[in-house]
Formats: C-alpha cells, structure tokens, sequence
C-alpha cells in the first residue's frame, strides 16, 4: 500500500524568517535521512518548520542529487507553496547542475513512487533544465519521449522546457524537430517557444532565419515583447550587422515595447563588441544617445558607454565623452563615477581627472576610498603634490576616513607611493582620533619604511608593536628581514631570523628566498647552497625564484655546469623556468664563446612554455649581431614585428681587422635598429672612424664607403 503522506500544519512556509521559533535544520541529518529507504516516512515524522531559507539551505547542502529530488517531491506533496517558491526551484536546479547529472534511473523512480509521491511536471522541468546546462541533449529528448512512463503527458510548458535544454546544448536541429512535433501532440507553440528558438538561431549567428521566425510568431498571433526585440539586437550585433540591430531598436519603439536595462546593455556591448571602439563610439553617440526618444534610457545608456570604454582603456576618449554627456545633465552614481576614475588614472589623464573629480562632486557625486587612494597615489608618484594633498584633503572631508580599516588603505597608498613622512603623519591622526592600530597598521608601516632603508624606524614600530599587547607575524618579520638584507645587514637579519624561530613563526619559502637571495648579493654561493638544502630538509619547497637567485650567481661567475645541475634539479621538482631563468644563462652561454648554446636556449623556451618578454628579444638580437649573425637577427626582429614586440634602439659594430686598431680609421662592419616608427634595419660594411670619449666609450663619427641595405 502507497504511504500516505500526512498534511503538516507545521510544514507551511513562513516568508518571515524573523517570526519563525525553531532550532536550526541539521542538514547532515536531513541528508542521512534522505538515504534511508523509508526516507519519506522518516521526514513526515521530523515535524520540520521549514522557510525558503531553510529550504534552500538544504538542497545546498545535498552532495548527492538524488537526495535533492527526494526532498523536492517529498516538499510538492508536503508544501506545495514552498516547492513552487522562486528561490527554492532555483536552489535545486543549482545543486542538480554542480552535482549532477542527475539521472532518472530505475532505483530512483521506484524509490520516488514507493514513497507516494510521482515525478510533477515542475520537477521534470528543473531536471530537463539541468540536463541543458550539462549538455545532455540526446538524455534530455530520450526522457522526454517516454514521459508517459511518469503518468505526464505532452504540455506547452515541457516542450517549452525541452526546446530550452535543447538550444543551451547547441542542439538547435533537435529543438527545431521538437517544435515541429508540437502540433502533432496538441500543444500550440507560445511567445516563450518562439523567443527560446530566436535566441537559439541568433546564438549561431543564422539572424535571417530569426526574423523568419518572428514573423511567424505574428502570425500565430504572438507579438514580439522586449525580450524577442533584445535577442534580435544581440543577434545582428553578434553577426557584424550594425545598422540593423539599430533598426532593430527603431522598430522596437514604433511598435509601442519599451526596451529594459537588458536591451540597451545589448546595443552597447553589441556595437562595441563588433566595431572599432572609436567608430562605435561615434556610431552610439549619433544614432543612439542623441537622439530625443532614447532619453528614458540616456542615463544607462551612457553608464555602459562608460563601461566599455573603461574596458578599452580609452581615457581620453572618455574624457571627451563626459564633457558632451555632462553637458546634457548626466550624472553617474557612485560606482560608475569609481570606474571611471580608474580608467583614467591608469590612461595617465591625471589632470582631467581631478576636473572630473571638482565637477561631479558639485553635483553630489562621492568617488569610493578605493577610487580616491588610487588617484592619490598615481598624483604622488607623478609629482602632483599639491593635487593630491588636495585631493587626500577631500576625501577626509567626505567621511571617507572613519574607521581603521580606511586609516590602512591611506597608510598602504602613501607608503606604495614611498611618502613615508605622509604614512607617518596618517599613523599619528589615526592615534590622536582614538582608533587603535592594528597588525595590519603596524606591517604596511614596518614594510614601508623597510623598503625605504630606515630600518631604525621600524624597529621602533615594532617596539611599538609589542607595547600595544600585539604579536609580530610572518609578516612582520619578512619585512624586517628584507630591509636588513636591502641595507646589506645579513648578519642581522639571520639573527631576525632566529628570533623569529623562537617567537613560534615557521619561516616560509618567502622569507627564505630574501636570505638566500642576500647570500648571493655578497658572493657567500656557499651558504646560499646550504641554505637551500636546510629549506628543502625543513619541508619547505624551494619555488623558482629561489632557483634564480643561485643560477643566476654561478652563471655570473661563469660556473655553468652548476647552473645547468640546479636548472635540472628545478625541472625535476615540477618548476618551469621563468625569463629571468633563461636570461641568465644565454647571457652565461655567449660571454663564454657558446653561442649554439645560447639559440639553442633561447629557442627551446616557448616549447617549455615560457615565452620570452621584450628584455630577451633584445638580448638574443643583440648577442646575434655582436657575433655577426645579422640575418638570423633580422629573422627575428621581423617575428617580433609580427607579434608587436617592442624593441630597443641597437647599434652594434665590430672590427674587421686586426684587434689592435682600436682608434682611427679601421675596417668594420655595423648594425642599426631603430625602436620606434618608421622602422628601419640597416648593415653596413665598410671603412668607419672610430673616436674614443672616454675609457669607457667609443662611438663612430663616421662610415665610408661599404653598402647599406634595408
């Protein structure tokens, strides 16, 4: 006999979490139930007070996705409101997505119908979408044939549901076959079939067969709503047909449907997306934001604007941008305004910046601390003083600085910016209004005025430190340990490091990696060596720039055998060798007369995975022309043409007869590279002078005769 599943008067959803008087929902138990065979049962007899909180909690808490379909059918026959709650549906299709696939499986069905209860057309719906997601297509059509199994039969609703999974899954020849199938079972086709299948067809980028469809949607008597409008306007924007996703928008107003937020998001991005940013710009402003029936949107049209070009990086066309806009009344809120402030702060329009800054905060607009700090700091390092003193004195007069967490950020900004005097002078104000300092204070101060060599401060700070009852951290000490080895203070800071062993802090590869770096700094490779031996014996896995920091010695010292032993024991612990690895020895390899070795290096660094930076095409070009190899050279100046690798500026000569000629006029042969427009590669071989300037430099005044070639 089915068990029946009693009515719960206690089970009925109470949308005031506030009102509800129970104890938390053990969801370990809920789930260890949900995996006994009378599941069921033994939830009736809970007496579970359940929310949509509480509700959503538990399916986010199922690891096994059976365990969520159990639940969801025990709750549609228990509570069908709470089942039917936005929040709770959307709960379980998340958690049958992250663990699923859930399957429909034989065990699984039998133990749904022992308990009483069936599959509902909701939960079919919930798992057809998650099959979608998943990309079960063939899964999702097979189920759905053979739904008369579930006592279901053929709804708009499901066919809408498979139709959906279908086009997630890129399977739109299936939905296609679907929705053909749809009158065969009596279902009519709704707005939502034909806007699913749009979006479908536009996905692909078959726009034509979108309008198709559209006009077939009219003839069922199904007008297009917003949303058909602002998939057709992702759709031409996605297939390159600007000026139709315009007309587009046109024909969206003339038909009397309002666009929403989603709509004008689309437009924007979509023009954005598929033109030049400044043409899209100019094509916005023109046929978009300029005109008078848009000015519902005009706000939000801008605000994306403003997004897309922040996503450019185009400051200066920002810039002029806000002026027409503001003009006409625009006012951004406050996050919009923060992008744009580090849009221009990192496009180097610091000037138009503080302007922007001076006319919103007219009109009422506040900058986040986030956004001010970063202009702070980018107006101190530029050497505007005076606006960022004016602009530090704003932000404390708009409240930004009233608590310890935003007296960290100012402090951080001023000592990233190295005005130690300012970070100081902040520290002071922070103690003087009565806020206590935390770590965090302390290590940004420590670590700033160890980076500027004042190491006699710090140590003051951490005196300071340990009076106010706190405990110095890794952190601190990292920061201690690395001012002392700036200030070639090693001793010291070995001694740092062994006080730091008896404060209980583990050193970590961090700090090992200061150490042994300043080992190297004096010449002490030995106990460097050692150093990294003890890291390795303590547990603690030397990382590449520990590596660097000794290849790089022996490399200078022209031990490349032991180079080459350390490069092997890096690859052997799972390391990649980075571009500082590789530069060390193609330098190593060409001062040393290898220079086979040196190309073959250098060449074998993309097939490791490492890709050269601008430093090292320099360098390989140089070594080349040095050993005049200037056609391979020029093979490669014009790869890094092709990958838009900026180089230096090179000239190179050397003598072509005897050595002892060093001033006059001698043989020789030169290279020329120039770094910038318009590029120009040049070799010449012929009779040059040589004049000596000083010990140290030697310069060609002149070159006679030989041929240039480009």
């Amino acid at each position: 006999m089915p068990l029946q599943l009693e009515p719960l008067r206690h089970a009925k959803p109470n949308l005031n979490p506030l009102k509800a008087r129970h104890t938390p929902i053990d969801q370990r138990y809920i789930s260890k139930l949900l995996s006994r065979s009378d599941w069921a049962l033994l939830l009736n007899h809970e007496r579970l007070l359940l929310t949509p909180r509480s509700t959503v909690s538990i399916f986010h808490h199922q690891d096994n996705p059976s365990h969520a379909i159990k639940f969801f059918t025990w709750l549609s026959r228990a509570n069908p409101a709470l089942a039917t709650h936005r929040s709770v549906q959307r709960a379980l299709l998340n958690t049958l997505h992250r663990k699923g696939p859930a399957l429909l499986s034989a065990e699984l069905l039998r133990a749904v119908r022992d308990s009483g209860v069936r599959v509902s057309e909701d939960l079919l719906c919930l798992l057809m979408a998650s099959w979608g997601r998943l990309g079960l297509a063939h899964y999702c059509a097979r189920v759905f044939g053979q739904i008369s199994f579930l006592s279901l039969s053929p709804s708009t609703r499901l066919y809408n549901s498979l139709i959906d999974a279908l086009v997630k899954s890129n399977s739109i020849d299936l939905a296609y076959l679907k929705f053909q199938q749809m009158d065969a079972d009596n279902c009519l086709p709704d707005r939502i079939t034909y806007n699913t299948l749009i979006h479908g067809v536009c996905k692909i980028g078959v726009v034509d067969e979108a309008l198709r469809l559209v006009r077939q949607m009219k003839v069922k008597g199904h007008s297009p709503n917003v949303f058909t409008f602002t998939i057709l306007i992702d759709g031409f924007c996605n297939a390159g047909r600007v000026d139709e996703a315009f007309g587009v928008f046109d024909t969206m107003k003339e038909s009397g449907v309002c666009a929403n937020e989603a709509t004008v998001r689309a437009l924007v991005h979509g023009v954005f997306r598929c033109v030049d940013p400044s043409k899209a710009l100019d094509l916005l402003l023109s046929r978009f934001l300029d005109r008078e029936q848009v000015r519902d949107h005009f706000k939000l049209g801008c605000d994306t604007v403003l997004y897309c070009l922040a996503n450019e990086c185009m400051a200066k066309e920002m810039v002029a941008f806000l002026r027409k806009v503001l003009g006409r009344g625009y006012v951004p809120d406050n996050s919009v305004f923060n992008v744009v402030i580090a849009c221009l702060v990192k496009g180097g329009e610091l000037r138009e910046v503080c302007d922007v800054f001076d006319v919103l905060g007219k009109r009422g607009v506040k900058a986040g601390i986030g956004a001010y700090l970063a202009l702070i700091e980018a107006l101190y390092k530029s050497g505007l003083r005076e606006e960022g003193g004016r602009v530090s004195r704003r932000m404390i007069s708009d409240g930004m600085i009233s608590d310890v967490f935003s007296y960290n950020m100012i402090i951080n900004c001023f000592c990233r910016a190295k005005l130690m005097d300012d970070a100081s002078e902040a520290f002071g104000d922070m103690r003087l209004r009565g806020f206590v300092p935390n770590l965090v204070t302390f290590n940004t101060l420590i670590n700033g005025h160890c980076k500027d060599g004042a190491i006699d401060r710090a140590r003051e700070l951490l005196e300071m430190l340990l009076e106010t009852g706190l405990r110095p951290d890794i952190f601190t000490f990292s920061s201690i340990i690395d001012g002392l080895c700036r200030i070639k203070r090693t001793g010291d800071a070995f001694e740092c490091f062994s006080e730091m062993v008896e404060w209980g802090i583990n050193p970590n590869a961090v700090i090992y990696n200061i150490l042994i770096r300043s080992l190297c700094d004096i010449g002490d490779v030995a106990r460097s060596v050692k150093l990294l031996r003890r890291m390795q014996a303590e547990g603690i896995s030397p990382d590449t720039y520990s590596y660097n920091a000794l290849i790089q010695i022996f490399c200078r010292m022209n031990k490349i055998e032991k180079a080459k032993k350390l490069f092997d024991s890096m690859s052997k612990s799972g390391l990649n060798p980075d571009n500082y690895t590789y530069s060390a020895f193609i330098e190593a390899f060409s001062e040393s007369g290898r220079l086979d070795e040196a190309k073959k290096m250098f060449y074998s660094m993309e097939e490791n995975g490492c890709y050269p930076d601008p430093y090292l095409w320099n360098l390989i070009i140089k070594i080349l022309v040095q050993q005049g190899h200037i056609e391979e050279a020029q093979n490669i100046i014009e790869r890094c043409r092709q990958k838009g690798i900026s180089l230096n500026f090179i000239l190179s000569f050397r003598h072509t007869q005897s050595p002892a000629a060093t001033l006059g006029y001698v043989r020789l042969s030169f290279f020329l590279h120039t770094a910038s427009p318009p590029y120009r590669t040049a070799y010449s071989d012929g009779w040059g002078y040589l004049q000596r300037h000083s010990d140290a430099q030697v310069s060609i005044c002149r070159v006679e005769g030989g041929r240039l070639w480009n």
